[in-house]
């Protein structure tokens, strides 16, 4: 068997009820906008408010074949969906859905605007079905069909967004995390300069305290998410340089290349970035200059599993390892299962909002001890879970 052509395209929008929320007060983090004080998040803890519905709904793309084949893959972003129906979709009729890289290539270069956006999240929602799909056709998972596997288990650490930042809260919640095994944990600074000295004052004391609890050797890593400017991340990084911080993730927007490389050279705290670098053209600028210690580029946004490979081995010629967005659990495992340990150590997992995302799916990825067995099943062996679902349609962007 050399060609299955694809016959159909679509996005599945699964329904059903909502679970339920561990809920709880939340401290946002810091984000880009926050410069402006009417859009800023409260300063302290904010009441969890419950959902304005008792549903929910998840997004998956499934493409079949001629020949019955057929790949499934999600949960996928809106941004992803709307960029399937409205521009890749019927492209991708007819296309040999075995051919994957060919088929990667041409939706690369099928609108100028492919490289970034919505169109590469989209891209990458297709790119990922596929492989789904010839790990079926093969009866292979994914990692196996990336030249097989490296480790039986996977370490993750443990994001923490979400969580609260009052002091007794942190430390039950990073407690419970080292107790569960998790091999560094990850905490979302909530203040940025709109708050001057009292916010900075309030970033390095949730540094401080997290350090505490866990010890001198436990990896501690922060992420502020786009939200500081270089005189504020190199004031913050030269304050807890002590606590030995594992990194600081994207202080700055990834247009901002030179504040990333001052602050490089300014501060002894590793920084990382790549969820927000779309492909390797984006990401080499970043490793020849040797700015960032840990690289995070995301598969359900960089292009799928076949440009993050890419971006593997491109990174591991310059000794930086990967380690990506926790955005997407499935392809983010099969990927670093396929890679050696240095070049991909381990996965980030969003402890709070990963069971949720996952909440259709019969076995989610999840975590014992911190770690991640191997996957099993053909493909990326998502399948729904009938008993949580009220219905299932086909979705159409709406404007």
């Amino acid at each position: 068997m050399h060609e299955l052509r694809v016959s159909a395209v679509e996005v599945l929008a699964v329904r059903g009820p909502r679970p339920e929320s561990s809920g709880g007060p939340r401290q946002g983090q810091v984000k880009q906008l926050h410069i402006y004080d009417e859009h800023r998040a409260p300063s302290t803890d904010s009441p969890s408010h419950g959902p304005s519905t008792d549903w929910t709904q998840s997004l998956y793309l499934r493409i079949g074949t001629d020949q019955g084949a057929e790949g499934l893959y999600g949960p996928i972003d809106r941004e992803a969906a709307w960029a399937i129906v409205e521009t890749l979709a019927g492209f991708l009729i007819g296309q040999n859905a075995l051919a994957g890289n060919i088929a990667w290539d041409k939706l690369q270069r099928l609108d100028r605007h492919s490289r970034h956006g919505h169109l590469k999240i989209g891209i990458s929602a297709v790119d990922n079905a596929l492989w789904d799909l010839r790990g079926k056709v093969f009866g292979a998972p994914v990692w196996q069909l990336l030249g097989g596997a490296s480790r039986t288990h996977i370490p993750a650490y443990a994001s923490t967004l979400g969580t609260s930042h009052e002091p007794e809260s942190v430390e039950a919640f990073a407690r419970a995390m080292a107790k569960e095994g998790y091999r560094g944990q990850k905490w979302f600074l909530a203040h940025g300069p709109g708050e001057g000295a009292q916010g900075m004052a309030r970033n390095i004391e949730l540094a401080e305290q997290v350090r505490d609890v866990l010890g001198p050797s436990a990896d501690l890593m922060f992420d502020v998410f786009m939200g500081w400017d270089l005189a504020y991340a190199r004031s913050w990084a030269q304050q807890v340089e002590h606590l030995r911080p594992a990194w600081l993730e994207e202080p700055f927007s990834p247009t901002q290349y030179p504040a990333f490389v001052e602050l490089h050279r300014s501060t002894r705290v590793p920084l990382s970035a790549g969820e927000h670098l779309y492909d390797r053209a984006d990401v080499l600028p970043y490793l020849q200059d040797g700015t960032l210690a840990v690289l995070q580029t995301d598969p359900e946004w960089c292009g799928g599993v076949t440009e993050l490979v890419r971006i593997c081995a491109l990174a591991e010629t310059f000794g930086v390892p990967v380690i990506p967005h926790g955005h997407g659990l499935h392809s983010a495992l099969h990927v670093v299962a396929s890679q050696s340990p240095a070049t991909c150590p381990m996965v980030e997992n969003l402890v709070l909002s990963m069971p949720g995302r996952h909440h259709f799916e019969v076995s989610p990825p999840t975590p014992v001890e911190g770690v991640f067995e191997l996957p099993k099943g053909a493909g990326f062996a998502i399948e729904l879970d009938d008993t949580k679902i009220d219905g299932i349609r086909r979705w159409e962007f709406m404007s």
